[in-house]
C-alpha cells in the first residue's frame, strides 16, 4: 500500500433496507490533504463519514485506515482518527478540563502524558480562557472548539469532522475555519458540508455526492472555486471539425453561436498552445482562445440537480 494513503474506501455501500443511503463510494486520503465531501442535504455524507468512522458497519466495501482494515482490527485502525460528529460528543455537566483528561484516557493518551496532550489541543483551539468552564454553560462554537479538541488529543493521522460549523453564527464560523485550516498543517483532514463556502475555504480537494453515488472528485485550483475542462475559440477563416479534432489535447469539437468553437480536453493536457500554433500555420485567423470556466457552484448544481447519468465522474 502507498505510504501516503492515510485512508482508503473501496465499493462503500450502506442500504436501510430497500433504501441505499451511500452506494459503491470510492474514496483516498493521502498525507496532507484537506478533503472536502460535499453534497445536498440527505445525499449521504453523514451515513459515509459514520462508516469512514468505523462508527457504522458498511453493508458492502470496506475502509483502511493507514493500511489496517477496520473490519479485521477496529481499535488499531482507530488510533489514527480522531472524528467529530454533527453533534459534538461533548458532556455538558463536565468542565473544559475533565472532559478532555476523560477522552485522552478513552484515547489511550499514558497518564504521565495526559496534562501535556490536554495544553496542546486546549492551545491549537483557543480553549485556554475556558478550561475551568462547564461545557453546558460555554457558546456553541466553544463547544465546536472542544469536540475538534477531543478529536485530536492523541494526536490521530486522520481528522473527520462532520459538519462542524452547523448552527454557528457568522463569526463562530469564521473562526472555525481558521481552526480547521491551522489543523490542516498538522493532519490530513475531511470534512463534510453542503455549504460551497466552507469547501472553498478550507479545502484542497473536493469530492460531490449526490442520492448516495460520489458523482465528482477533483481537486481545488489556486483560486479554490474554478477549474476548467473546455476551451473556446474563435477564427476569422474556421478550419474543419476533422483539423481542429486532430489537435493534440483535443478529445471533442462542438460548434457554437458565429465563429466560436468548443474544445474538449482530453486528460489534464492544456491543448491553447497546440491550438495557437496550429492556427498560425493553418492561416485561421485566431480571434479569440480562453479557457470556459466553471464555479464550484455551477459544478455542484449541475451534478446534484434531477436525475444524473450513470457515467459521472468517479474518483480515481
Amino acid at each position: 500500500m502507498d505510504n501516503d494513503i492515510l485512508i482508503e474506501a473501496r465499493d462503500l455501500s450502506r442500504r436501510y433496507g430497500e433504501r441505499s443511503a451511500v452506494s459503491g463510494l470510492n474514496l483516498t486520503l493521502r498525507k496532507g490533504e484537506i478533503l472536502g465531501l460535499l453534497g445536498p442535504n440527505g445525499a449521504g455524507k453523514s451515513t459515509t463519514m459514520k462508516m469512514l468512522a468505523g462508527v457504522l458497519a458498511p453493508s458492502e466495501g470496506g475502509v483502511r485506515i493507514k493500511g489496517v482494515a477496520l473490519a479485521e482490527d477496529a481499535k488499531r485502525a482507530k488510533q489514527n482518527l480522531g472524528y467529530l460528529p454533527e453533534q459534538p460528543p461533548v458532556y455538558p455537566e463536565l468542565t473544559v478540563d475533565e472532559y478532555l483528561r476523560y477522552c485522552a484516557g478513552l484515547h489511550g493518551v499514558a497518564r504521565g502524558e495526559r496534562a501535556a496532550a490536554m495544553a496542546r489541543v486546549k492551545q491549537s483551539c483557543g480553549l485556554n480562557d475556558v478550561a475551568q468552564r462547564l461545557i453546558g454553560n460555554l457558546s456553541k462554537g466553544y463547544q465546536q472548539r472542544v469536540g475538534i479538541a477531543q478529536a485530536i488529543i492523541h494526536r490521530p493521522a486522520v481528522v473527520i469532522l462532520d459538519e462542524p460549523t452547523v448552527g454557528l453564527d457568522p463569526i463562530q464560523i469564521r473562526e472555525i475555519r481558521a481552526l480547521i485550516k491551522e489543523l490542516g498543517e498538522q493532519y490530513s483532514v475531511i470534512i463534510s458540508s453542503h455549504i460551497l463556502p466552507e469547501i472553498q475555504a478550507v479545502c484542497s480537494r473536493v469530492m460531490i455526492i449526490n442520492r448516495g453515488r460520489l458523482v465528482y472528485a477533483e481537486p481545488l485550483q489556486a483560486s479554490g472555486s474554478e477549474s476548467f475542462s473546455n476551451v473556446l475559440a474563435a477564427f476569422r477563416y474556421p478550419p474543419s471539425p476533422e483539423a481542429l479534432h486532430v489537435i493534440p489535447g483535443v478529445d471533442h469539437v462542438e460548434k457554437l453561436d458565429g465563429d466560436l468553437w468548443r474544445l474538449q480536453i482530453a486528460g489534464a493536457a492544456d491543448p491553447r498552445e497546440a491550438i495557437a500554433s496550429a492556427a498560425v500555420h493553418g492561416g485561421w485567423g485566431l480571434q479569440e482562445l480562453r479557457a470556459e470556466r466553471h464555479t464550484l457552484e455551477e459544478i455542484f448544481v449541475e451534478l446534484t440537480s434531477g436525475d444524473q447519468p450513470d457515467n459521472l465522474k468517479e474518483a480515481a
